[in-house]
Formats: structure tokens, C-alpha cells, sequence
């Protein structure tokens, strides 16, 4: 655990811990969407300090969590038939249902570990013979660069580049949780880099139809803290309405450019989530102007559908029914050395977090 003074603002961090446990006289079930504030509440310590009776809920908020197996076969599939895969690095270790695409890389595959799909499009200018594929996976956050990519591409006429396209979208993923019948979920911490994209539109339609609080928090210990008294005063209070912590950087229209970018590349669809399902308007796909930049329909690769490995309770920690601690697995045959699952080995995964901090 972090010691308070090791915070950028200690003083402002106690404070608002000391007004939680002042104000809080029920308790709450609140979960933050989002795997980087997973890790910043876990790293810094800031669940010990928060009174019993506030549980904070890890949701599936780490888009290399809910990548489905299928789209990770395809893409050891498609290094298997010579294509230059390109990656983010967090994605590499994620296993699918045989291989990882590191694993498919030490079996000679063509891996390459990127920091912009802008660097995929220059890659392909420089090896016209050879088909070049980007995995474009990340919630609404990553979607204008793979945009960007695309259109790079277009005008420069490639024929080579594509995406292969795992986008999945915060809000629809909050509504299937709260529609569960065994949610127990009182209050949400929405994701705040998710927000300086999409804006906070998208949030009030949920807080009103499921009488719940949304706070937009940032990731500092600072913002966590503050965020989670504004929810908790909400909670008391029994309001429910949509605030925004992160106001540096989240404004209430969003991006408006950015968004304008991926919807140009973009239209909403029908997503499956790695461990949870397919959830109907959850996705953002490739629209039919741009097919020939999506990779899942550039090439026949037919995959079947696994599951996750049986001992593996992903599924339940990205739902939030259950703590990575809490898996029979964790820390046994479950280690960021020998992953079962993606929350064990993605930097924003839940199972990584408190395997690496507590």
C-alpha cells in the first residue's frame, strides 16, 4: 500500500477520505468502469482507506479483457498466412484459445509492437508486397487514431493496410450490468479519457432510466478520492445525476472532431465481449465505405467460437460478481507469467492489478 505521502496532494487526498467516512452511513456498492482507475485505486491503496462499508466494484473496463478469443485466433491465423500483424504492446501476451500473439511470433510469425496505427500505414508503404494488419482494439478512447489510420490510407491509395477491429463502447456495456437481475451495483465512477472523446451525453439517459449516480472521475489519487465523495453524497442524499470530476480535460460535448472522425470510419454495432456475451449496440464497426480496410472481411479466416478456460473466472471479475482474489486460480495456476485469462495479463486488468499491488 502506497503511504499518503507519497500523493501528489496528500493533503487534499486525506481530506476527502476523512469527508467519505463522515458522510457514508449505508453501504455502497460502487464500481468504477475502468481498468486504469482498477489499478490506480489498487496501486495507491486508496480501497484500505475508504470506510468498510463503501465495496468498490472492478467492472470490465480494459478493452484487452473483453477482446473476444475468436478475434485473437484470426489474427494468429492471418501471421500464420505471412501478414505483418501490428500491435499494441498489451495485447501480445493475451491468449487465445491455443496461442498468443507473442507465441504465434516465436513460431516465426511477423509481430510488430507499435505505439500508433499511424506507424502500421507507414509500414505497409514500405512493403507494397506484403498485407499489413493493425489490431485495432479500445473503447471509444483509441477509435479516433484507428479512424485516422484508415483514412491516412485511403488517400494514399493502399491496398495493403487494414484493421482488424475489436471497438467496444462504455454505456451499453453499463446498461447490460445494471439490467442484470443479480446487479448490485448503487453508483458508477465513469471513465474519464473514455468521456473526453464521447462527453457526458451518453450518461444521462442511464442515471435517469436506473435512478443511479454517475461521477466522471480522473485517475490521480486526487481525482479517485473526490470523485467517490461526490458519488457517495449523491448516494446519501438519494440523488442521481451525472457529475463531472475530470473537468480539465472532459468537457460536456466531448471531442466534437474527434467524434466527427469516427464516424466517418465507424457506425455501431453488435459486439462481442470477451467472458460476457455479445451486447447488442456495443461495437463500433467498419462502415461498408471503408470494407476494404477491414480485415475480418478482407480475409476468409474462419475461426470457431471457444470459450475462456473453465478454470478461468474472467467472466464474473469483469461483470464484477466477483474480486480476482476471490478465483480459486489467482496466483496458483493464474500468474502474469501463465495467464488463464486477459485480466491477468493486460496492463489495465483487474487480476494483474491485485496480483502486482496487494
Amino acid at each position: 500500500m502506497k503511504y499518503m505521502s507519497e500523493y501528489r496532494n496528500p493533503e487534499l487526498v486525506n481530506h476527502y477520505i476523512n469527508e467519505i467516512h463522515k458522510i457514508t452511513t449505508k453501504p455502497w456498492n460502487i464500481m468504477e468502469i475502468c481498468g486504469g482507475q482498477t489499478h490506480s485505486l489498487v496501486k495507491n491503496g486508496l480501497l484500505d482507506l475508504l470506510p468498510k462499508n463503501i465495496r468498490m466494484i472492478h467492472g470490465p473496463g480494459c478493452p484487452v479483457c473483453v477482446t473476444p478469443i475468436s478475434l485473437i485466433d484470426k489474427a494468429v491465423e492471418l501471421m500464420k498466412k505471412g501478414v505483418i500483424m501490428c500491435s499494441f504492446g498489451d495485447m501480445i501476451r493475451v491468449p487465445g484459445s491455443s496461442k498468443s500473439l507473442l507465441q504465434a511470433k516465436a513460431e516465426g510469425g511477423d509481430l510488430r509492437i507499435l505505439y500508433s496505427p499511424l506507424e502500421a500505414v507507414n509500414i505497409a508503404v514500405k512493403n507494397p508486397s506484403k498485407e499489413v494488419v493493425f489490431f485495432a482494439v479500445g473503447f471509444e478512447t483509441t477509435a479516433p487514431s484507428n479512424a485516422l489510420a484508415v483514412i491516412y490510407a485511403q488517400r494514399l491509395g493502399l491496398a495493403n493496410f487494414s484493421l482488424l477491429v475489436s471497438h467496444v463502447l462504455v454505456p451499453p456495456a453499463m446498461e447490460a450490468i445494471l439490467s442484470d437481475e443479480f446487479c448490485t451495483i448503487n453508483a458508477f465512477l465513469g471513465a474519464g479519457h473514455v468521456c473526453t472523446i464521447v462527453g457526458l451525453e451518453e450518461y444521462y439517459p442511464i442515471a435517469e432510466k436506473y435512478k443511479i449516480p454517475i461521477v466522471v472521475s480522473g485517475f490521480e489519487p486526487t481525482d479517485m478520492v473526490q470523485a467517490i465523495y461526490h458519488t457517495v453524497l449523491q448516494l446519501e442524499k438519494g440523488k442521481y445525476e451525472v457529475e463531472n470530476q475530470y473537468t480539465r480535460l472532459v468537457k460536456e460535448e466531448g471531442n466534437i472532431k474527434a467524434k466527427e472522425v469516427v464516424n466517418t470510419v465507424f457506425t455501431i454495432g453488435t459486439q462481442e465481449w470477451r467472458g460476457i456475451g455479445a451486447i447488442k449496440n456495443s461495437g463500433l464497426v467498419m462502415r461498408k465505405d471503408y470494407k476494404m480496410y477491414d480485415a475480418s472481411q478482407k480475409f476468409a479466416i474462419a475461426t470457431l467460437n471457444k470459450e475462456e478456460d473453465q478454470s478461468c473466472i474472467a467472466g464474473q471479475i469483469l461483470t464484477g460478481h466477483k474480486r480476482p482474489n476471490e478465483c480459486p486460480e489467482f496466483g496458483k495456476k493464474c500468474k502474469p507469467s501463465n495467464p488463464l485469462g486477459a485480466p491477468m495479463v493486460s496492463s489495465e486488468g483487474a487480476c494483474a492489478a491485485y496480483f502486482n499491488y496487494l
